[in-house]
């Protein structure tokens, strides 16, 4: 029998936690819809309790209040994905129910849980049944009930751990996604793993844990190794510009021009304006051209040869790149706005930074950054007030929490692919205010269809597909377009999707040789007769291609 939560209690129940998650957390993972190879909610749950577990580890607080507080703190910001962004939710009510108490009843830590449930409802936008909090509202009442009828917290867990499953067991049933693919919800799976744990803890029953440590951070790209060598710079010249359009002439031309003499060509085209990103090294000739379309608003060329040469000088000069303790910084603004984004892959990193972003956070389907990471871009960036594009609709909610952690305006834009991202980064003025820049952002990603196509993980099935392992997966908006092991198969899915597009952008992965993404092009192109298509290099992991359809 245990009828008291003191603070040592607790944090054997966190870390025990933390263990048990971390035990299941592919178990977890391939309740994932689809069998794409990223960064799911078992991994994300997982680092986002082990954070606090590794907070507690150093050292038990003294009272149960200072223990949840301590544990809510660091979940917060060690949260990755939406699912570890609500589990610190669920965790952040409970320490503000326990806030101010030494030792907890049964009666205080159901209604503690419940207070966690009400907290994450809240945070939510548009809360979906058949989730982690449908299971999690149904097991918390069921703690409140139990605790009305015994003092004793092991009853209570029991009891909530019962209705939880049955609750789990009908996600299938009130989730039409779910029911589709045949799986419970693994959000729902993670939660009753908890209480299992915290179950086991107040048993004096604690898990071994299977590693020392959380599946490694990747680390995020330094500015002195955006470029290896000078070498790798084939067209040197950065050169970007704004044309106020005053003659009826086909930006497709333009395209076609840019494509010639210069790579990470990206256009926008609209009623007014044509903003142009290029590299290449004959700056003057395209601007030149570009005078062809209008008059010329704004320009900028930069040698990045000489960049390169001088940051591998300031390195050189200084010993070494600053420290990481260093980069983290707050660094006092000089400006009033600037741009955060996150990505994965040396291509597009290098894109993102010349289109104006400030930090570039590394991450994506492959390990989603915490919201710390993307809270140290943030501190680190030029702006007062700072627009963060997540690029990876799992990462909006972990970058939205960055708004209460810091003195500085934090506006995110709900960006779920690298193609919004990008067009949402042409779209802005950083001399216009953060409300007229986050109006333009948003109408911006309307625009955009994005694809992204990798390989199937694991058999699976899903809304009467068999998806087998190593199948091509192509996914529009997030949904599945299609599965196949034929690369012609693919093209005309994918062409089909895109018909109405006038430009297509396919940024190739890091497991795509430039031969075979050229192939690819070649065969979308011909499929889309009408469209002008783009290939840049984008070195991302897991996705073969990322694609843009404007």
């Amino acid at each position: 029998m245990t009828e008291i939560l003191d603070s040592r209690l607790f944090c054997g129940m966190v870390i025990n936690a933390a263990a048990a998650v971390e035990s299941r957390s592919q178990e977890i993972n391939e309740l994932n819809v689809f069998p794409v190879p990223d960064g799911d909610t078992g991994t994300n749950m997982s680092m986002t309790l082990n954070n606090a577990a590794r907070e507690l580890s150093k050292g038990f607080p003294a009272t149960l209040g200072s223990a949840a507080e301590v544990t809510a703190s660091a979940m917060l910001r060690g949260a990755r994905g939406n699912s570890g962004v609500i589990l610190s939710l669920l965790f952040r009510g409970m320490s503000k129910f326990l806030k101010e108490k030494n030792t907890a009843t049964c009666a205080d830590f159901a209604a503690a849980m419940n207070e966690g449930v009400s907290a994450a409802y809240k945070a939510v936008m548009k809360p979906t049944e058949g989730t982690i909090l449908t299971v999690s509202r149904l097991a918390s009442a069921a703690a409140a009930e139990a605790a009305a009828d015994t003092p004793d917290i092991e009853i209570m867990l029991e009891k909530a751990i019962g209705i939880g499953d049955d609750a789990l067991a009908n996600t299938i049933e009130q989730n039409p996604v779910l029911k589709k693919a045949g799986v419970v919800d693994a959000g729902g799976m993670g939660y009753l793993a908890i209480l299992r744990a915290f179950l086991s803890a107040a048993r004096g029953e604690m898990i071994e844990s299977t590693k020392t440590e959380p599946a490694a951070k990747a680390r995020e790209e330094s500015v002195f190794s955006r470029f290896d060598t000078e070498e790798d710079i084939h067209f040197p010249y950065c050169t970007e510009f704004i044309v106020q359009k005053d003659q009826e002439k086909s930006v497709d031309l333009l395209r076609d021009f840019l494509s010639r003499i210069g790579d990470s060509a990206v256009v926008l085209d609209d009623e007014e304006l044509i903003k142009v990103h290029v590299h290449t090294d004959r700056p003057g000739d395209v601007l030149t051209e570009a005078l062809t379309y209008g008059s010329l608003l704004t320009v900028k060329v930069e040698n990045m040869r000489e960049q390169h040469t001088s940051k591998l000088q300031e390195a050189e000069a200084a010993g070494a790149a600053p420290k990481p303790e260093e980069q983290e910084k707050r660094r006092e603004p000089t400006q009033p706005l600037s741009i955060v984004s996150v990505c994965a892959g040396k291509g597009l990193t290098d894109l993102f930074h010349e289109l104006g972003a400030d930090q570039v956070v590394t991450g994506g389907q492959t390990m989603n950054p915490s919201t710390e990471d993307i809270l140290r871009a943030v501190e680190r960036s030029a702006g007062a007030a700072v627009i963060v594009l997540p690029n990876n609709k799992n990462i909006v909610m972990a970058a939205q929490q960055c708004a209460g952690l810091t003195e500085k305006k934090v506006i995110v834009i709900p960006t779920s692919s690298v193609p919004q991202g990008i067009s949402a980064l042409l779209a802005a003025d950083l001399d216009l205010s953060p409300e007229a820049n986050e109006a333009e952002m948003l109408q911006a990603i309307q625009r955009v269809s994005s694809i992204s196509v990798t390989y199937a993980a694991r058999d699976s099935s899903f809304d009467g597909l068999e998806i087998r392992a190593g199948q091509y997966l192509a996914l529009l908006e997030g949904k599945l377009l299609c599965c196949t092991d034929s690369m012609e198969d693919l093209a005309d899915k994918i062409a089909d999707a895109v018909s109405q597009a006038e430009l297509v952008s396919i940024f190739y992965g890091q497991d795509v040789t430039p031969d075979q993404a050229q192939a690819f092009n070649d065969s979308l192109g011909g499929r889309l007769p009408e469209a002008e298509l783009a290939l840049v290099d984008g070195g991302q992991p897991v996705y073969y291609y990322l694609i843009s359809a404007e």
